[in-house]
């Protein structure tokens, strides 16, 4: 399989030793009665802390980037438990995306409501995952998000994951360095950036596993009421009003513009409003539109169906269920094998859980497992 060569790579290493509260499962009876089970619960509990380290890697891809980020991105890397004390183990691995407004923080700071490496420390000690490393790169932008497309003003976040971070990865750590080896997943803005990077990329990642994706349908991330319009033409227009960044309201609507309609002309934002004069631009509205994944699944169906595949999106999360039910049809209609499901809950609300019970455990199931070659050590 090839891919491009990596960026050289940089960056002080932090480590740190997390504890993932495990508890030991319970003693099993067995012959040789009281005994046998009063030795059993004298067993010291499996460790399951792992560790996490978070390191700069530099990206050619990014490098560049008309909007003005930094090409030498913080990248936080779980490291399951045993990992330094057995050096002839090699491990799948599970790029995990954060959503807009994120960091790769949002998945590894202490306080985390989606700890990463508190979660995979209870499914290891429940049994209900198998070790793996996790990355998450750091996505923020100017704007709070790059969609991780590829574009000249954001820089291209397709290939500094699919090919410089995975090439960074495997040459820094002992993972399984093929696409069985490798999972895709994240939530919301990344769950878009697990779908587009996963069905275009199916000859690095096998696996992929899509939250509560944004920007499926032509109008997700469109301002669509009159607020939103007047507020984009009027942040594009004069951006120097706005020290502080883009209203709230329109905050996704400048991220995907600026992935998806990038011009070098237009500075200091170098990217073009789907909005001029209160009317819809034709023009740039078809740009964006042809990064929607409802607009090019079509072109990937036999890589999908290399691959396994999960959706599932919360039931008050209305626009994005609607959008993803709408993609789990087509991917019906052509046989594409996958799960779908539509569970209680809004945006955010219950992500901490699906990862813990649903993500882990479907990549455990789906990816190579760790493997130890054989020989000393």
């Amino acid at each position: 399989m090839g891919r491009a060569g990596v960026a050289g790579a940089a960056g002080v290493l932090v480590l740190a030793c997390l504890g993932a509260g495990a508890v030991a499962p319970a003693a099993q009876a067995a012959p040789g009665g009281a005994a046998a089970v009063a030795s059993a619960s004298q067993r010291p509990p499996r460790d399951t802390t792992g560790t996490v380290q978070r390191v700069v890697v530099h990206s050619e891809a990014l490098a560049g980037n008309l909007e003005g980020d930094s090409p030498d991105r913080e990248v936080s890397i779980y490291l399951p438990p045993g990992y330094d004390a057995d050096k002839r183990t090699r491990y799948p691995v599970l790029y995990m995306l954060h959503g807009s407004g994120g960091t790769d923080l949002t998945y590894f700071a202490p306080d985390a409501s989606t700890n990463i490496p508190a979660i995979a420390g209870r499914t290891l000690a429940a049994g209900t995952s198998n070790e793996m490393i996790i990355v998450t790169p750091n996505a923020m932008t100017v704007h709070g998000g790059s969609n991780y497309s590829s574009g000249a003003t954001t820089g291209d976040w397709e290939s500094f994951i699919s090919e410089e971070l995975v090439a960074y990865v495997d040459s820094h750590y002992r993972t399984i360095d093929d696409r069985e080896g490798r999972g895709i997943a994240g939530h919301s803005m990344g769950g878009y950036g697990a779908l587009r990077i996963g069905m275009k990329h199916a000859d690095v990642f096998s696996a992929m596993y899509v939250l509560s994706s944004c920007c499926i349908d032509k109008d997700s991330n469109i301002p669509d009421t009159p607020e939103e319009i007047a507020a984009m033409e009027d942040f594009t227009a004069h951006p120097e009003n706005y020290p502080d960044g883009a209203p709230r309201i329109i905050g996704t609507a400048v991220q995907a513009a600026a992935a998806w309609a990038p011009n070098p002309d237009k500075a200091p934002l170098y990217f073009d409003s789907p909005y001029e004069n209160g009317e819809l631009v034709p023009e740039v509205y078809a740009r964006m539109t042809a990064n929607r994944p409802l607009a090019f699944v079509d072109q990937y169906i036999s890589d999908l169906r290399t691959q396994d595949i999960a959706m599932d999106v919360g039931d008050e999360d209305l626009n994005i269920a609607r959008n993803l039910t709408r993609l789990d049809a087509v991917l019906t209609s052509y046989g594409v094998e996958h799960s779908f499901e539509v569970y209680a809950g809004n945006h955010g609300n219950r992500i901490p859980e699906r990862f813990e019970d649903e993500v882990l455990p479907f990549f455990s199931e789906n990816l190579s497992p760790a493997t130890r070659k054989p020989g000393r050590r």
